[in-house]
């Protein structure tokens, strides 16, 4: 078993299929996945180098960015009592210009990279970070501090990019220059902070999200082998009742269609392993909002919408709209089950049910952890899907 030291070293845990290439093909799906990967890996790394203070040139984080030609401008910190007990939760990077001026920077490259880590359950502190887990949860991130920091650190730094062309350099084929980035915790905490700039101020920020967390029943409902016809009827269902009850409560539907046009052009990608129940939720609702637009059209573009939750906080006055609602996706879905972790689908009847927990357990591990996405495309089981939201005909 790697060490805690060896799984932060780049040259030991690190893409072995990038660590000797010179030049990176952004306009490749492939490089630009690892990359974001290792960026959010290096935000982990920043605060287990000084939380095990490993400093004066021992430092472990920095060949997770350097070996892609990027720099640390600024850290993201959050604070644990006061504000000399503080914690690393970001890291913002910026891809450096090759000596000499070199190639011009490609057209998808990015020219700075937010990253935001997830929760370190190992970690000293990690109590701050599963509360915050609490917080996604019952949708209350936006309430917390670290979101408010994050949300400031790329106010800040779109405030600094020149403003003649603004973040995007829409002259330009529409060119972003800022990219987030986040894994599990900080998958949600990019997600809020990528929703935010959209719908406030128009910034279209590509956004890469790793194992984002989705509060939903469907890791229950997959436990029961579910067969897909009694899947399919059970969201049409659901999706006609959120239908009658948005037509009850008109104001609310309203707000989100509204909130829905202006979210479409930002297309997230979101990077789920159908094993994590952590991010099932995220497959379910793309997938199964699919086939019910398939079966019912009208019905569908409505529900996708709607939520119970922000439906019951609607009428005591709230809106708390539900991240995972969103008009447009790109997810890519991984099916690939490490050798070592035996597929709880496929254990024998007679094994024990401690057994099978345990399997369980192991496996959702192993299917939420980052490593898998810098791997190359040949030792996943990708698949892409594109999710776009149509407008209602007038």
């Amino acid at each position: 078993m790697a060490s805690s030291s060896d799984v932060d070293r780049f040259d030991m845990s690190g893409p072995t299929h990038m660590m000797k290439k010179k030049i990176i093909h952004w306009d490749k799906e492939e490089h630009r996945r690892c990359v974001a990967a290792c960026l959010v890996k290096g935000a982990y790394v920043v605060e287990n180098d000084l939380n095990r203070r490993r400093m004066w040139g021992k430092e472990l984080a920095p060949a997770w960015w350097e070996n892609f030609g990027f720099r640390t401008v600024d850290v993201i910190n959050d604070d644990v009592i006061d504000d000399n007990d503080q914690i690393v939760t970001g890291t913002i990077y910026e891809h450096e210009t090759p000596p000499g001026g070199g190639e011009p920077r490609h057209p998808l490259s990015p020219r700075y990279v937010v990253a935001f880590r997830g929760t370190m359950t190992w970690h000293p502190k990690a109590f701050v970070d599963l509360y915050l887990d609490l917080q996604v949860l019952f949708n209350t991130l936006q309430d917390s501090q670290r979101f408010r920091l994050a949300k400031a650190a790329v106010q800040k730094l779109v405030d600094t990019i020149h403003k003649g062309t603004g973040v995007c350099d829409h002259a330009v084929g529409g060119r972003c220059v800022v990219w987030l980035v986040g894994h599990s915790l900080g998958a949600s905490v990019a997600l809020e902070v990528g929703r935010v700039m959209m719908t406030e101020q128009g910034y279209n920020l590509p956004t890469f999200l790793f194992n984002p967390p989705q509060v939903s029943p469907a890791p229950v409902i997959n436990l029961l082998h579910p067969n897909e016809k009694a899947k399919r009827h059970l969201h049409a269902a659901s999706s006609l009742l959120k239908v009658g009850l948005g037509k009850i409560m008109n104001s609310h539907e309203e707000h989100m269609e509204k909130l829905f046009e202006r979210l479409s052009p930002w297309t997230p990608e979101l990077y789920v392993h159908e094993s994590d129940p952590i991010c099932q939720g995220y497959i379910d609702y793309f997938e199964q909002r699919q086939l019910v637009q398939e079966r019912f059209r009208g019905i569908g573009n409505s529900a996708m919408k709607l939520s119970y939750r922000d439906m019951f906080f609607s009428v005591l006055g709230k809106n708390m709209e539900r991240p995972h609602l969103l008009p447009s996706a790109l997810l890519w879905k991984n099916s690939r089950v490490d050798d070592d972790v035996e597929d709880h689908k496929k254990l024998s009847k007679c094994k024990m049910l401690q057994e099978q927990l345990h399997q369980y357990k192991k496996l959702a591990f192993n299917a939420h952890s980052l490593e898998h996405w810098w791997k190359p495309d040949n030792e996943l089981s990708l698949t892409k899907t594109q999710y776009m939201y149509s407008y209602p005909s007038a």
